[in-house]
């Protein structure tokens, strides 16, 4: 009777550090290569600002976020695409933008980009 408790007791104890190493959060090197070499050459904004800020805005996602879609009014304008940078906490500074150097949201949008919100991965 007492083998047959500790056995059980071992294959419950094996079976819950099973299921907690399987809870873990999913380890993509893959896509993280592609992010550090994507990152550096590639601004994490598009060419449109938000009205009400001036200026681009980050939408700050989960790290886990790896895409995005991206919709488009008419034929086939549906993309999903992937969510290059990573917000840092402790950046340097505030960035600086030259207002000029992007454009309003146009007075008809024909996609989601020309609203100047543009996603960005927490460091969390």
């Amino acid at each position: 009777m007492k083998r047959t408790w500790i056995l059980t007791f071992a294959l419950v104890l094996l079976a819950s550090l099973g299921l907690a190493e399987s809870a873990r959060a999913f380890e993509r090197p893959l896509f993280d290569g592609i992010i550090n070499r994507r990152s550096p050459v590639q601004p994490w904004h598009g060419d449109y600002y938000h009205t009400g800020w001036g200026a681009p805005v980050a939408l700050v996602v989960p790290p886990t976020a790896e895409r995005q879609t991206n919709w488009g009014w008419g034929v086939g304008s549906t993309r999903v695409t992937p969510i290059y940078h990573q917000f840092e906490l402790n950046y340097p500074s505030s960035g600086y933008y030259n207002r000029a150097a992007f454009r309003p949201t146009p007075q008809w949008p024909s996609d989601t980009t020309q609203f100047g919100v543009y996603y960005v991965r927490g460091p969390w």
